[in-house]
């Protein structure tokens, strides 16, 4: 899962503990990493220490399972882009050895290290798995004359290198299916690495679950700026590899900074199942929708007793809703899919999906699956059961505790979701943002919120003093309560930034979440004014953009259009493209852009003419208006400066907007 800003697109730890009449300068220095992360305190030792009592770290089964059929890895730790940039370094995480740093929640840490177990491995007789070199594993099934491969990781890169380590020990074969299992970019994103054009040209059928595209693409295109600049939060973007900040985003390592890019799909798979020969193969496939993504297929091969689970299980408590944003999923509807899959897997012998290591033995798959749908069920039962009782979200992810069933078990643990983040999704799909309290109904703005709430506290001095004060009892959620008002009164408060920087350290410590611990170590780095490094690579545009349908250009078009500037506008615009055969007609009024496919009309202010490649280039921003206009490339018949006065209306996007300061 994984997410860029898209088309605009153990070391020794001395401990610390502080007390409430410390200057917050002290603070930072006591200990500090050099990035300003400060050490872990008597109380972040203590909670992590105590970690090590409730967990059966004593069973090792995970690791062993995570090496079973290792082949081989590869020899150079770094995966270089087209430039020699570093896209993906082994060596990053070298120091992921030993018992857990004091600074590391212990259950994280030993996710972290099963994550970094990398290579290729033999899951079954035909079947293949490339696993460590981005988020997501790419799987290899060997057909009758070559492979089907499931998912093709996040980038070109990464794609490339995980091929080429298959070629080194496997032999060099044709790729003759690839199957997307879901619309999040860590499975789609490295298709040119599996499918150079020539291949893709060449009719290898690409296998996708119904509405794929449109999902794939409308999640990055509408709200990929927004989405991209959390997950930066979520995937530690900003952070560097070691005991005091990103180790592990849970899921697997981290996501990988490449080329991306995207082919459309050749066959969709509609209803809710459907049976394809691919390459020889049976493969029926279970169509998923609305459960860990919007667009989702599993599959089972049932010639080689095994079945892929996709993302809908992993060897972590998943995300109902996760953190960078997205449409919120539907907890009920997921167990229910684990529910079938368990009635179909009556003859596997193997589980496979497209994070972390396979299941083996049909008793142990069986095990698993019902604890991977218990989980979810879990929380949405409960999460109900105490909102029929008048409880709150906060006050449900207080109150839902675990079965010991479930809490003890591994791959059930909040490494990416939570338990607490979860309940409160469940409680959005069925009842939305308000908790039905009256004074949350309309409340203030957070700056404004803020400057009252310091005020009266008795003032800046005394909230800092209180925060401070919290601080050194280990009160670490008060505390950040206390000292964000204040930041957000002041942003320019540097004590209040330096403290709440360092509670946030604390909180991000004690986190068995990875995406947790970044969100709070990314919060405290941009607190110490740590800079934000320029966007990362957007995704390769003109792939992407070449297989959007025209429509969702209108539509994101339309999330950047300033309604204020454009509310006195009544403009009509045909846009018409020669190549495909498409006229879109928009209209502005109300300060909204409306748009539809169909005739001309005849009122327009002005009418475009160009070939859908040169509109593709055009948003792709490989070129300007201007440059299509000077070289004849685009004909406007009617009011030029209609034109220009439309594409002056659209805001430009902000990828590095503030979040934990205003």
């Amino acid at each position: 899962m994984n997410y860029r800003h898209h088309l605009t697109v153990g070391l020794a730890v001395l401990a610390l503990s502080c007390s409430s009449d410390t200057a917050p300068e002290k603070l930072a220095a006591a200990g500090d990493d050099g990035s300003g992360h400060t050490a872990p305190t008597e109380q972040t030792l203590r909670a992590n220490a105590a970690v090590l009592k409730t967990l059966p770290f004593d069973d090792r089964t995970d690791f062993d399972l995570a090496k079973r059929g290792f082949i081989g890895a590869r020899k150079d730790p770094k995966i270089l882009d087209a430039k020699g940039n570093v896209v993906w370094n082994l060596d990053d995480y070298r120091f992921e050895t030993g018992d857990a740093p004091a600074s590391v929640n212990p259950s994280l840490w030993r996710q972290a290290k099963l994550n970094s177990i990398h290579g290729l491995f033999k899951v079954a007789p035909r079947i293949y798995q490339v696993r460590g070199y981005d988020l997501a594993n790419m799987t290899l099934v060997e057909g009758d004359t070559g492979w089907i491969v499931i998912d093709v990781m996040t980038t070109e890169e990464t794609a490339r290198a995980a091929m080429d380590l298959v070629r080194e020990h496997l032999g060099t074969k044709p790729v003759k299916a690839v199957i997307y299992t879901h619309s999040h970019i860590d499975h789609f994103g490295g298709i040119r690495g599996v499918l150079p054009d020539a291949d893709a040209a060449a009719g290898v059928p690409i296998i996708a679950p119904d509405g794929f595209l449109e999902e794939a693409v409308s999640e990055n295109v509408l709200a990929g700026t927004a989405m991209a600049r959390r997950a930066s939060y979520m995937f530690g973007f900003l952070l560097e590899r070691n005991a005091r900040a990103h180790v592990d985003s849970g899921l697997g390592k981290g996501t990988a900074p490449g080329t991306y890019g995207l082919v459309a799909p050749t066959e969709l798979v509609t209803g809710v199942e459907r049976v394809m020969n691919l390459d020889g193969l049976e493969v029926v496939f279970q169509n998923t929708p609305g459960a860990e993504a919007p667009a989702e297929l599993m599959a089972y091969f049932p010639t080689l007793r095994a079945m892929c689970g996709a993302e809908n299980v992993s060897h972590v408590l998943h995300n109902v809703l996760t953190l960078r944003g997205a449409k919120v999923r539907d907890a009920l509807r997921w167990s229910a899919y684990l529910e079938d899959a368990i009635a179909r897997a009556s003859d596997v012998d193997v589980l496979f999906a497209s994070h972390h290591w396979p299941t083996w033995g049909h008793d142990e798959i069986i095990a698993y699956l019902k604890k991977q749908r218990d989980i979810y069920k879990y929380i949405h039962d409960q999460t109900l059961r105490f909102a029929n009782r008048g409880y709150t979200p906060r006050e449900i992810a207080e109150l839902i505790t675990l079965p010991d069933s479930l809490s003890k078990t591994f791959a059930v643990r909040g490494y990416y979701g939570t338990v607490s983040h979860n309940s409160k999704a469940v409680y959005q799909h069925y009842f939305g943002w308000f908790e039905g309290n009256p004074a949350g109904l309309n409340p203030l703005p957070p700056e404004e919120e803020a400057v009252r709430y310091v005020d009266a506290m008795g003032g800046a001095a005394a909230v800092l003093e209180k925060g401070l004060a919290a601080y050194g009892d280990g009160d670490y959620r008060w505390a950040a309560t206390m000292l964000n008002h204040l930041v957000f009164a002041d942003p320019t408060h540097t004590g209040a930034r330096q403290a709440l920087a360092d509670v946030y350290d604390q909180l991000g410590y004690q986190a068995e979440s990875g995406p947790w611990r970044d969100f709070y170590l990314t919060g405290a780095g941009e607190l110490r004014g740590n800079a934000l490094p320029a966007s990362r690579d957007a995704i390769t545009p003109i792939d992407i953009v070449q297989s959007m349908p025209t429509h969702l250009f209108f539509d994101a078009l339309a999330v950047r259009l300033n309604g204020e500037e454009a509310a006195d506008e009544d403009t009509v615009l045909n846009f018409v493209f020669t190549d495909i055969d498409e006229t879109h007609v928009l209209e502005i009024e109300n300060g909204v852009l409306h748009h539809a496919r169909s005739d001309a009309r005849s009122d327009a202010d002005v009418t475009v003419t160009l070939t859908r490649g040169d509109w593709n280039k055009l948003i792709a921003n490989t070129v300007t208006l201007q440059e299509l206009i000077f070289d004849g490339r685009i004909d406007v018949d009617g009011s030029t400066l209609s034109l220009i006065g439309f594409f002056a209306m659209l805001d430009e996007q902000d990828p590095a907007f503030s979040i934990v300061v205003p």
